[in-house]
């Protein structure tokens, strides 16, 4: 769970936002005036200010929609409600995110995680960046951290999809949209902001400007934008990778789940934004449209992490031994003890990360009389990669000794951790392996689309259809290089350049315990300069390089038909209907190894290729119950395909445990029907009532399973790979309220309130190698909230939310590893902003302002897992406008 250190701080906010909704209740939504419905594109016209006026732009979307979507708007240009877009979409109606470092970074839509989203920008797919900074890959799992909010006026979250949309999305199809010129007109506008984060104690800068021209006739226009951001980031966890089954069953017997690798760590970052946009309109005549979109993003991240890992398990070595009588049980989990013979390792990881995104759009629209046409190409790339020398290097150093812990203090303290040997004298270290690790992602996304339609007068009022070439491209390319060269050569040899004192104080200086705080690190570049030698880097590739490094290429076929209808029954009826069909040829290239007779390695390249097709209808109903009053129903048949990482023909093995992850070329897609129904109350432009249930059952749900493999150099190995097999059913309920108290009296009329809530079922049923995982799916959370409380009035401006979701599975686990929940998790944003003239503001933001702090623990609360401490962050922006 996410506890704040200051509960009284985190009450007296919840309780001012409580105290807003209060004050809504006291008067009667029938106070407000009535109003007839209002187009979308007539929301300009109500008179409010900033937040209040997203809002009512976001609702007036929604209402004139002819499909379940939920909006987040740009409060004005160049300032979006959050300076992160994924943030900014927790203020949407079952949306949970989840945060690294403290930042936002993926996206979940109603209970499904980010892999089931389909994210586009300017309503095209984009290519994806790619994890890098550790061992890991994430695949096609859009990172929100590329975008700049400040280039963004509005985000789409469809939730009911329509035949013409991509295909993709089981949760939601997420579309971002930049400004352009011919909505904004003749305008710039600038930002200046310094940021601070409480942990790292540094404040960083940023800049953004905006300039949009358009002719006299409003026929041509050109917006340009740009944005420099920099941030330092310090992240204090405290972590164990699993609680492992029947490790020392010699001593303890059968049954029983002991600690696996345990490392207080301080994780660093130095990022580096760089971002530019140009979007160019040409419109003629009310006919013809011509845009063209150029993004160009770079961000840098100067990675820099320290560690002490504690390994009670691993005999790569020395093989530990559990000391008879010292354990401690709570259930059937080895709470405490003592083990000797363990292995203690200073660890000094760095990287420069650089993550690269180019995206171009060209769109042409020609709409002569009742035929509309469109034709659009984008091509993306994403690259994720390290700059020459600059891949990461793991330098580290270790010691041999007994461990003592203790762990029954409960999964929200310090477990005790404790050697006789001293980790801060340097003397007792000697060298261990240096790892040099390269990656470079390269993900490309092209389209060619075509679309035509024709309006007509009955009930019958339009047909669609369209055809679509996607192209998806996934080269991942990885190098390992492992040089043993100072195994075991004491420190004192070594020489002291090789270490350091640890550069950072107060690690996790909140919680009390006795667990290490401070230890020898290894210094950044002298294993490096000194083993990594020119030879080194031009040794050919090996049979662990090839098993690491894949090609996945996806080519999609798609075209539609879609109706849209419009009638009176006993109220007005309207909606759409159509079907979708897609065809995809994947093949996915990697290379199997093997030995020859010689114990050679031997390296043959593979290729696998697979195409599915398949039939998607849907269908959205909207009914007008009365002019303030809608009801919608929806039903669908959607697809996600699996992950890249999850088809690639790979195998990856850690470097610091017997496990290995690796791919299946013969997975089959996720497949699921979906049904939704909505109510939705617009008494006023400014208050809306909205609620909604929905339905999912999935197909072919992807699981893990698990094999133990032989490893040249390694022994046993635990591989982890995708399979077919599972099955799973959502049921859900959405909730969400806001309303402007302007009837209110002064100065209260200036009060808001915003308020959601989601609460999802799962069914399901499938396996984590030989154990089965019943009704839990990865990332879902079964509850989530938000309660927003707003006050605007002159030039004073004050918003501050409550965002929380409940416990979700992190982790599957294995036949023989625990899974892993991430607890209860909230957090308090908050921003101030004064109107220094019509032209300048200033504004005051804060996140995480109680200072929570995030929990993860195994299969019960008695197996703790981690405790990651990012601090606050506030900012102090100035903008202007012109």
């Amino acid at each position: 769970m996410i506890r704040s250190k200051n509960p009284s701080a985190r009450c007296a906010g919840a309780v001012a936002i409580l105290a807003f909704a209060a004050l809504a209740a006291g008067r009667t939504l029938a106070a407000e005036p009535t109003a007839s419905p209002a187009p979308a594109d007539a929301v300009d016209e109500i008179v409010v200010t900033s937040y209040g006026k997203s809002l009512q732009a976001a609702a007036a979307l929604k209402r004139s929609a002819a499909y379940g979507l939920d909006a987040v708007n740009a409060e004005d240009i160049g300032k979006f409600p959050t300076r992160n877009a994924a943030e900014a979409l927790q203020l949407v109606t079952g949306v949970t995110i989840d945060r690294q470092r403290g930042a936002g970074l993926y996206v979940s839509v109603r209970g499904l995680g980010p892999q089931f989203q389909y994210v586009e920008l300017n309503g095209r797919s984009i290519a994806v960046n790619e994890l890098i900074e550790n061992g890991g890959a994430k695949g096609r799992q859009f990172r929100f951290e590329v975008l700049p909010s400040e280039l963004i006026s509005q985000i789409e979250v469809v939730k009911t999809p329509t035949a013409d949309m991509d295909e993709g999305a089981l949760g939601g199809n997420i579309n971002i949209k930049t400004f352009k010129p011919l909505d904004v007109g003749h305008k710039a506008a600038f930002s200046i902001r310094e940021t601070y984060g409480d942990v790292r104690k540094k404040a960083d800068p940023s800049a953004s400007a905006l300039l949009s021209w358009t002719n006299a006739d409003n026929t041509l226009g050109l917006l340009a934008s740009g944005l420099y951001d920099e941030r330092h980031v310090r992240n204090d966890r405290l972590y164990q990778v699993g609680w492992n089954l029947d490790k020392f069953k010699s001593v303890l017997g059968t049954g029983l789940y002991t600690p696996s690798r345990t490392r207080p760590t301080i994780e660093t970052e130095h990022r580096k934004l760089y971002s530019g946009a140009v979007t160019g309109q040409w419109r003629p005549n009310g006919d013809f449209q011509t845009d063209l979109d150029v993004l160009v993003t770079r961000l840098d991240v100067d990675y820099d992490e320290f560690g002490l890992d504690i390994y009670p398990d691993d005999s790569t070595f020395r093989t530990p031994v559990f000391v008879a009588g010292s354990q401690k049980l709570i259930g059937d989990t080895v709470v405490g003890g003592t083990i000797n013979n363990v292995r203690w390792m200073a660890s000094r990881e760095t990287s420069l990360n650089r993550h690269d995104l180019t995206a171009v759009g060209l769109k042409q629209a020609w709409t002569p009389g009742a035929w509309s046409f469109n034709a659009e190409y984008a091509f993306s790339r994403a690259r994720s990669y390290h700059p020459d020398g600059q891949a990461t290097k793991r330098n580290r150093l270790a010691f041999f000794g007994p461990l003592t812990y203790d762990f029954s203090r409960g999964y929200t303290s310090i477990p005790q951790l404790t050697t006789t040997v001293d980790y801060a004298n340097p003397a007792n270290f000697v060298g261990q392996a240096f790892d040099y690790t390269w990656k470079d992602s390269r993900d490309t996304d092209e389209t060619i689309r075509l679309d035509g339609g024709r309006t007509f007068d009955g009930w019958l009022t339009k047909i669609a259809a369209g055809v679509e070439r996607h192209n998806l491209k996934r080269d991942y390319r990885r190098r390992d290089w492992v040089l043993n060269n100072d195994l075991n050569v004491p420190v004192s040899t070594l020489g002291a350049s090789f270490y350091e004192p640890l550069p950072y104080k107060n690690f996790l200086s909140d919680f009390d315990g006795n667990t290490p705080r401070n230890w020898v690190t290894p210094t950044t570049t002298a294993f490096y300069n000194s083993l990594f030698t020119p030879a080194v880097a031009a040794q050919p590739i090996s049979a662990a390089d090839a098993r690491n490094s894949f090609v996945v290429e996806q080519n999609i076929t798609s075209g539609y038909v879609r109706g849209d209808f419009s009638f009176d029954a006993l109220v007005p009826i309207s909606g759409n209907i159509g079907v979708r069909y897609a065809r995809t040829e994947q093949v996915a290239s990697g290379t199997l190894t093997s030995t020859d007779k010689d114990n050679n390695p031997v390296l043959t390249p593979v290729s696998y290729p697979q195409d599915y097709g398949n039939w998607l209808p849907s269908l959205n109903v909207k009914a007008e119950l009365s002019d303030t009053l809608i009801a919608r129903f929806a039903a669908s048949r959607v697809i996600n395909r699996p992950n890249v990482t999850d088809s690639a023909p790979r195998i990856s093995v850690s470097r610091d445990s017997p496990n290995a992850s690796g791919g299946n070329p013969a997975l089959k897609p996720f497949l699921a029907d979906q049904l939704d129904a909505s109510l939705e109350w617009y008494p006023a432009p400014t208050t809306a009532l909205t609620g909604a249930v929905f339905w999912k059952k999935m197909d072919d749900y992807i699981t893990q399973q698990n094999t133990t493999i032989q490893v040249p150099g390694r022994g046993d190995i635990l591989l982890s790979t995708s399979v077919n097999g599972g099955d799973a059913k959502l049921t859900g309920v959405e909730l969400a309220y806001n309303q402007s108290l302007a009837f209110l009296p002064g100065p209260f009329d200036g009060l808001g309130v915003q308020a959601s809530v989601t609460v999802v079922d799962s069914k399901a049923s499938y396996f984590a190698g030989n154990r089965a995982i019943k009704d839990d799916l990865i990332g879902l959370s079964k509850t989530s909230y938000n309660l927003v409380g707003y006050y605007e009035k002159g030039p004073l401006a004050a918003r501050l939310g409550w965002f929380w979701r409940s416990r979700y599975l992190s982790g599957t686990g294995s036949t023989t590893t625990a899974e892993s929940y991430i607890d209860a998790y909230g957090s308090l944003d908050g921003s101030i902003s004064y109107d220094l003239t019509p032209n300048y503001a200033l504004t005051l933001e804060g996140s995480n302002l109680t200072d929570e702090i995030r929990y993860v623990y195994g299969k019960t609360k008695d197996q703790p897992m981690e405790i990651y401490h990012w601090g606050r962050t506030v900012s102090l922006t100035l903008r202007g406008k012109f």
